[in-house]
C-alpha cells in the first residue's frame, strides 16, 4: 500500500521541503499495530464461528467467510510494515517478503471491496427478487463468485510483484514500500487510475444501485411477512455499515492518492506537506477496513449472532460434560448408583 503514498522525504522533487519521515514512521507503526490486534481478534473470532457452524451454510455465509479470510491475510502482512517503520525505514526481511507483502496487501484490500459488492448484490436479490433469489443465489454459485473474485484481483494486482526492495542512495538504507522514480512513476500513475476505476468507482456504483433498489422496494412494500421484515432489517444494517466503510476507509484513500499523484504543486512546502500527511492518514484508514468488517458480520450477517450463541452454548455444554466426567464420585453417590443398578 505504501508504494502509492509518495511520502519518501528523500525524493528529489521535494528536496527543499522538510521531511515527514518521522511523522510517517510514528503514524504507520502505531496505526498498523492497533489494526493488527483488532483485525486478528475480530476476524479470527468471526472465522471461527463461521467454520464451527458451517453446517448452516448459505450464500451469504460463503461471502462472509471469504471476507474474513481476506481481512486476516491483510492484517497478517502489517507486522512487517510495523517493523519497517519502527526501524526508521530500514528493510531487512529480503526482496521476496518485500514483494509478497506489498502484493498481498493490495490483493486483500480490493478483494474486501468486491466481497462487499457480492454481499450487497446477494441482499439486493433477496429483498427485490425474493422468488428468483432462491434459484439464482445458491451456495455453489456463491463459491464460484468468490473464486472469480480471488482470481480477478490476484491478476489485477500482479504489477505490485514487479517492484521489491532497493538501496536508497541518499541514506544507504534498504527500502521497501517506497515509490518508484522516473519512468516507474509514470507507470504508477497509470496503474492508480486503473485501480481507482476498477477497484473503487465501479464497485461503489454497483453498491449504490443495489441499495437504491433495496430502499425503493422497502418503501413501496405496504405489507410484509415476518421473514421479509427480517430480511429488510438485515439489508438496512448492511447499507449503513458498508456505506460507512466506503466513506471512511476507501473514499479518502483513493481520492488523496489520486490527488497526490496527479496534482502539480507549487512552491509552497506547507501545501505539499499537508497533502503528504493526509495521504499517510488515509492509508491507515484504508487498512482499518478490516476492523470494521466484523461489525458487518454481527449486525447484518445471516444468523451470525445465533451462530455465535449456539457455538457458545455448545462449548459450555461440552465443558460441563467434561467436568462432570472428571468430578470424583462420593460415597453416597456410589451407593445411590449401586442401588439403581440393583
Amino acid at each position: 500500500m505504501e508504494q502509492l503514498n509518495l511520502t519518501n522525504g528523500t525524493e528529489s522533487k521535494y528536496a527543499d521541503c522538510p521531511s515527514i519521515d518521522d511523522f510517517r514512521n510514528q503514524v504507520y507503526s502505531t496505526a498498523y499495530s492497533l489494526i493488527t490486534v483488532l483485525g486478528l481478534v475480530g476476524n479470527g473470532l468471526a472465522l471461527l464461528v463461521l467454520i464451527k457452524t458451517s453446517r448452516q451454510t448459505s450464500p451469504f455465509h460463503v461471502y462472509m467467510m471469504n471476507l474474513a479470510v481476506s481481512d486476516l491475510l491483510c492484517v497478517m502482512t502489517l507486522p512487517l510494515r510495523v517493523l519497517y517503520y519502527v526501524r526508521k525505514g530500514q528493510w531487512d526481511q529480503g526482496d521476496f517478503l518485500c514483494r509478497i507483502s506489498s502484493y498481498t496487501l493490495y490483493v486483500n484490500l480490493y478483494c474486501s471491496i468486491y466481497f462487499m459488492v457480492a454481499m450487497s448484490v446477494s441482499r439486493f436479490l433477496a429483498v427485490v427478487f425474493p422468488v428468483q433469489n432462491l434459484r439464482l443465489v445458491t451456495v455453489n454459485h456463491a463459491r464460484l463468485v468468490c473464486l472469480g473474485i480471488w482470481v480477478f484481483i490476484c491478476l489485477l494486482s500482479s504489477p505490485f510483484l514487479m517492484s521489491g526492495q532497493h538501496i536508497d542512495d541518499a541514506t544507504n538504507k534498504t527500502k521497501c514500500f517506497e515509490p518508484p522514480k522516473g519512468h516507474g512513476l509514470k507507470k504508477l500513475v497509470a496503474l492508480n487510475y486503473v485501480s481507482v476505476v476498477i477497484g473503487f468507482v465501479l464497485p461503489f456504483l454497483v453498491i449504490l444501485l443495489c441499495y437504491a433498489g433495496i430502499i425503493h422496494t422497502l418503501l413501496s412494500r405496504k405489507s410484509a411477512s415476518r421473514q421479509q421484515q427480517g430480511t429488510a432489517t438485515k439489508a438496512i444494517r448492511m447499507i449503513v455499515i458498508v456505506l460507512l466503510t466506503f466513506l471512511v476507509c476507501f473514499l479518502p484513500y483513493h481520492v488523496q492518492r489520486t490527488i497526490y499523484l496527479s496534482y502539480t504543486f507549487g512552491q509552497d512546502c506547507s501545501e505539499k506537506l499537508a497533502v503528504q500527511k493526509s495521504v499517510v492518514v488515509s492509508l491507515c484508514l484504508a487498512a482499518a477496513n478490516s476492523c470494521f468488517d466484523p461489525l458487518l458480520y454481527f449486525f447484518s450477517g445471516e444468523s451470525f449472532r445465533s451462530r455465535l450463541v449456539s457455538l457458545r452454548h455448545s462449548t459450555t455444554a461440552r465443558a460441563l460434560h467434561h467436568t462432570d466426567r472428571l468430578k470424583p464420585v462420593t460415597g453416597s453417590e456410589a451407593e445411590a448408583r449401586h442401588g439403581l443398578r440393583g
